[in-house]
């Protein structure tokens, strides 16, 4: 009965969590460039149950057992958000069109994502691209963080009035003032989310362009939305909330036939 009520403990737990990644999911349905988390449920080691004792005396086994279940990652999940097209020259939607394939799976690996650094110097990786102009001219990010070229440097521009080339060569009054970065990252579950759009690595991600089976284009007066499927996410917070409730039915059981163990059998001679 005690590891019954550890088992449903650890569903009700697993199913929380569950519960608390698809409700930020939720909230960020209109975050642009948002890519929604998808979790893993897996369970604990069994146990193998043996049987001692008995007449005669043998240790029989009677079979494994689990221990709970845990969630034991959030991976970002970098499939392409719908396109909306806003008109501003300054929003600009990084569009993919060729990843490396798996050999295995048959699925495209990696993900593609615009160089930005913060007001405090770190360099961070984001796929929003609702960009807008500083008062000092530089080109950044809704949180402030500038947006960099491939030389690693700040975009400054005389004013909004620019083009963006597929390639992300910027055109400002007839001269080229730079291209925007786009990094390549083979493994998606190196990067680390952050909060506001961003990511961050351990070691800074190689360049997109020029990598053999990649491929992109920078798509100007377009803004990328989330990935998230509102109905799909609904669908699966539903289903979290019938399995935390089933193992909270669970445990009510397991501690009403633990009460009368102790109340009502322990008192009989």
């Amino acid at each position: 009965m005690i590891r019954g009520l550890y088992t449903s403990t650890a569903g009700m737990i697993a199913q929380q969590r569950q519960m608390d990644m698809l409700s930020n999911n939720l909230n960020n349905i209109d975050t642009p460039g948002y890519k929604q988390d998808q979790g893993t449920l897996r369970t604990f080691p069994e146990m193998l149950i043996s049987r001692l004792g008995g007449d005669p005396p043998r240790n029989a086994r009677v079979g494994d057992v689990s221990t709970g279940v845990y969630q034991d990652e959030t991976i970002p999940d970098f499939t392409q958000g719908t396109l909306t097209q806003t008109g501003k020259s300054t929003d600009v939607a990084l569009v993919t069109a060729q990843l490396p394939v798996n050999p295995q799976t048959g699925a495209q690996e990696g993900a593609l994502l615009f160089n930005v650094r913060t007001p405090a110097g770190a360099l961070r990786y984001t796929r929003s691209g609702h960009f807008t102009l500083s008062p000092d001219g530089r080109l950044t990010d809704a949180n402030g963080d500038t947006v960099l070229n491939t030389a690693g440097q700040p975009i400054r521009l005389p004013s909004d009035q620019f083009q963006v080339a597929a390639d992300g060569t910027i055109t400002a009054n007839g001269t080229a003032a730079g291209q925007i970065a786009v990094s390549y990252a083979a493994n998606t579950n190196r990067l680390v989310k952050e909060g506001s759009g961003l990511f961050r690595t351990n070691a800074a991600l190689p360049a997109a362009a020029g990598r053999a089976n990649v491929a992109f284009q920078i798509r100007q007066g377009y803004m990328e939305g989330s990935n998230v499927n509102a109905e799909q996410t609904m669908t699966d917070m539903m289903e979290a909330y019938r399995v935390f409730e089933a193992n909270q039915k669970m445990m009510l059981i397991e501690d009403n036939a633990l009460n009368q163990a102790v109340t009502q059998v322990g008192r009989n001679p």
